[in-house]
């Protein structure tokens, strides 16, 4: 037990290097403001008033959240079934299709964002194809669905990735057990499958939501400039306006509204899982 905790001090000191310490300077600056001189500065929650009582703010944050409510449905839809079919295949081409999925997300998420601009631009090979179909000139890019195919394109392997080893951990014998019983194809699924896949559901939730809340250069390379979340918001206070201690209230109330959400989630795997916490 000694040495175990000899070998995670490396850890401990990273963890406390590149977490908490910035996370306690981000609380410091939300709380602060600077006085005459360099060194004085002052207590105030002057930048969570201003955010809370700006309806411009608020309704950037509720653009956010319904931006992310939305990027989370999408890739939920999207991820079960794909992840069902992965899990029912042979394992050769289980393999293949995780390969499948998983080799862009080895690429920038950066680079891979880019590479929609030329598709998604007028003249790019996506609106061409509408033209061949008879959907005339269609505007694609600074659009919310621009916004939301991006991020769903760089979030959806993490929805599939969960719920595919959820369904692969299942114990399949309990499937037979509700055959042998009489239990229908939809049956099965409602009462046996879907239950035990709800962990990997809760998880790819987790993976997709918090990212999508907080994303600043996808909304700003998809949307132009035009889709303006809270991410940006954050940049912009930082790098543009210079206003690191209304960034850091910013910061704050979003990593106090992931928190919340991931004590949610918490509370609905435990219950999920009878009461009991996972060892």
């Amino acid at each position: 037990m000694k040495k175990i905790s000899q070998l995670a001090i490396p850890y401990i000191v990273w963890m406390v290097l590149m977490l908490v310490l910035p996370m306690a300077l981000i609380a410091m600056y939300s709380v602060t403001q600077h006085g005459n001189s360099i060194i004085s500065f002052s207590l105030t929650l002057e930048h969570y008033k201003k955010f809370f009582t700006d309806s411009d703010f608020l309704l950037i944050l509720g653009r956010s959240l319904m931006i992310a409510f939305k990027t989370t449905i999408i890739c939920l839809l999207i991820g079960y079934p794909a992840a069902y079919f992965i899990s029912r295949s042979s394992e050769r081409i289980q393999s293949l299709l995780i390969m499948a999925i998983t080799i862009p997300t080895w690429i920038n998420m950066l680079v891979r964002t880019y590479a929609w601009i030329g598709l998604l631009s007028e003249g790019g090979i996506i609106q061409q194809i509408l033209k061949v179909l008879g959907f005339g000139q269609v505007e694609l890019l600074y659009t919310e669905a621009a916004v939301l195919l991006g991020m769903v394109y760089n979030f959806v392997p993490f929805m599939i990735l969960q719920i595919n080893s959820a369904l692969c951990k299942m114990d399949h014998s309990l499937l037979e057990a509700a055959a042998d019983l009489g239990a229908s194809k939809a049956e099965t699924f409602k009462k046996v499958t879907f239950p035990l896949s709800l962990p990997g559901v809760i998880n790819g939730i987790t993976l997709v939501f918090l990212p999508a809340v907080s994303s600043f250069f996808i909304p700003k390379l998809l949307g132009g400039g035009q889709y303006f979340l809270i991410g940006n918001l954050i940049e912009n206070q930082f790098i543009t306006a210079g206003e690191w201690n209304f960034g850091s209230a910013i910061s704050m109330i979003m990593a106090i509204i992931m928190m919340l959400m991931m004590m949610l989630v918490k509370k609905v795997e435990v219950r999920n899982n009878g009461g009991k916490e996972e060892e």
